[in-house]
């Protein structure tokens, strides 16, 4: 005797078809919001921050610069000793560019430098 598996409902397959496919729109639009509020959160704080940030870029650039100056180096040397190029060492030093912790680790490296790096806590009042 052979069992037949018993195919469901024509109804049910649409309404289980409709409903999983509404679950996955909610899910895409509930993605998109958070994304969005995330987005609107950086660009907030990127704004109440102000050009502090790019202040510090050309600090770490002119630091850049003066220790490549000192040990007597080109920017072509320096890149070629960082694996980069030139006109990347350039911009890191104009402070154009936000530079990356392995790229300055890898400069500190080529400068025979030691790299510093330090974060503390912010006091409550210059929040």
């Amino acid at each position: 005797m052979r069992c037949r598996r018993r195919r469901p409902a024509i109804a049910h397959v649409r309404y289980t078809v409709h409903m999983s496919s509404e679950q996955t729109t909610q899910r895409q639009r509930l993605t998109a919001q958070t994304l969005e509020r995330m987005r609107d959160g950086i660009r907030k704080r990127a704004e109440a921050i102000g050009r502090d940030h790019e202040r510090r870029f050309a600090d770490v650039g002119r630091m850049v610069a003066q220790n490549r100056q000192a040990r007597g180096m080109s920017q072509q040397e320096l890149a070629i000793l960082c694996g980069t190029t030139q006109s990347a060492i350039a911009r890191l030093e104009r402070g154009g560019r936000p530079p990356k912790l392995d790229t300055l680790m890898r400069i500190a490296d080529a400068l025979d430098a030691e790299l510093l790096l330090e974060m503390r806590l912010r006091d409550a009042s210059t929040e």
